[in-house]
């Protein structure tokens, strides 16, 4: 069952992709910016999928990353970097923010709270770990998309694949050593098995993006 969702969540991240990229620039950025939330909210939950321990959010971190690189490939460089420094800022409000919430004291009624601080309250190392590298990746991305657009005559298709998965490997091994090193049995084990269905999703979504042009136009 779980990886049946898992198809249908990848085909309904490229769906929104398509549709922002059809209703315009600020589409994209609100976009780019509500996966990178979720990307970073939902990463306590971990499923079993093709028989590994894995979290649900990859196809969410590699949405962002694809919004971005629509956004640079109709509007630009600029627009996509300061897409970025929009994410970041909302992602860094989202951890102040919630944290905030979390210090409220709940009344006698109050039934939410302890949920509230399950999902709201993971260690500040993992916290910060998140959104400083899920900002750097953002910015790697940007940069090698340029490149390749720069110095190559290859397709969107391509240079979305190649961006991805170079990116998507420096955010598994930045990730699992500075928010999971000392904390898990295996490092090897988990950068492998992460960088695998980050590698399936990409796999997934790149073919579809060739739709983008046509939407676009």
């Amino acid at each position: 069952m779980n990886e049946v969702l898992f198809f249908a969540q990848t085909f309904l991240i490229v769906s929104f992709a398509l549709v922002a990229l059809k209703l315009g620039q600020s589409a994209l950025i609100t976009w780019i910016t509500i996966q990178a939330i979720l990307a970073n909210l939902f990463v306590l939950k971990q499923i079993t999928l093709l028989n590994f321990e894995v979290t649900a959010t990859d196809a969410f971190a590699i949405g962002s990353l694809l919004g971005l690189n629509f956004l640079q490939e109709h509007y630009g460089k600029e627009e996509a970097q300061k897409a970025t420094w929009i994410c970041f800022f909302t992602m860094l409000f989202f951890a102040l923010s919630s944290q905030l919430h979390l210090l409220f004291h709940p009344s006698i009624h109050d039934t939410a709270h302890q949920a509230f601080t399950t999902i709201l309250a993971p260690a500040p190392r993992l916290l910060l770990a998140s959104i400083a590298v899920f900002f750097l990746v953002q910015q790697i991305d940007v940069r090698i998309f340029a490149f390749l657009k720069n110095h190559s005559n290859r397709s969107f298709v391509f240079r979305t694949a190649i961006s991805l998965t170079i990116s998507q490997f420096l955010d598994t091994l930045l990730f699992s050593f500075i928010g999971l090193y000392g904390l898990v049995a295996s490092m090897i084990d988990i950068i492998l098995i992460s960088f695998l269905i980050k590698l399936i999703v990409i796999f997934l979504i790149t073919p579809l993006v060739k739709w983008g042009k046509a939407v676009k136009a």
